[in-house]
């Protein structure tokens, strides 16, 4: 299979994962455990172009929240999510200077999408049974930040489904406005970490060349498969449960404890 091949496959595999509960970084580990490794820039980078596929999908509402500032409601829901970024930073960058994260082989990845699918399931029938509420308060703002820097240092957790789900069970039990949040807050969040990512490989000295024409593959795969996974998981949640993808989380996880090999 040629490079390039692989690159596409990577960035439609992250594209449709990214804002799907289910794990993008997950489901990039294991596709790179047969396919081949790729550099932390590479990884990161694809993800910054599903993440420009949500900035997409959501011009309209970012468009009138920079332009309706003078809004106190516009203000109040900008201030939760620049919160949500700080707190995401400010815990999130030391925790990866010191390196404080799991191995990314398959076996934490997988125990990952089993324990993350199960707790899909209990946060959503508890969510359900709390009286209905749309409204995005300072301390969903704090959780949800911290979610995000949980799922970077657990591979396989889902930085969507972490802030989803911390979200509703913090009281914002309105599914999309729950994901609306989530994936407003993965906007900054992302691009920072791809500008990041970009810095140290500029600054620092790289194992070997990065393959910028792959990564452009990749990059543009990502954005574009984003785009309609973002648009279809939407529409999707107005009249469904995240049960379907809990299922999916758990079986693939059990999948891959039970066919690998001893030390994957």
């Amino acid at each position: 299979m040629s490079d390039y091949l692989v690159a596409l496959l990577l960035g439609i595999i992250e594209g449709l994962t990214e804002f799907l509960p289910i794990s993008s970084t997950g489901h990039l580990l294991i596709a790179q455990h047969w396919l081949g490794a790729r550099s932390d820039l590479f990884n990161i980078v694809i993800q910054a172009g599903a993440i420009l596929a949500v900035t997409l999908v959501f011009r309209e509402r970012l468009w009138r929240l920079a332009t309706g500032l003078g809004e106190a409601v516009n203000r109040d829901y900008a201030a939760k999510l620049a919160l949500a970024f700080l707190v995401t930073a400010a815990v999130g960058l030391p925790v990866r200077l010191l390196g404080w994260e799991l191995p990314e082989t398959v076996t934490p990845i997988a125990w990952a999408l089993v324990i993350g699918g199960i707790w899909i399931l209990l946060a959503e029938r508890i969510a359900e049974r709390r009286p209905d509420r749309g409204q995005v308060t300072w301390t969903i703002a704090i959780l949800v930040g911290l979610a995000q820097v949980v799922a970077g240092v657990f591979p396989g957790t889902s930085r969507s489904a972490a802030a989803i789900f911390v979200a509703m069970l913090a009281g914002l039990n309105r599914r999309p406005a729950a994901a609306e949040f989530a994936f407003l807050v993965g906007i900054p969040t992302m691009f920072a970490a791809g500008g990041y990512a970009m810095l140290e490989h500029i600054l620092g000295t790289p194992e070997q060349p990065e393959a910028w024409g792959e990564l452009a593959v990749a990059f543009t795969a990502a954005t574009v498969t984003g785009f309609l996974a973002v648009r279809w998981l939407l529409d999707y949640i107005k009249r469904n449960r995240f049960t379907g993808f809990a299922i999916y989380r758990i079986v693939l996880g059990l999948a891959l404890l039970l066919g690998l090999p001893a030390g994957a």
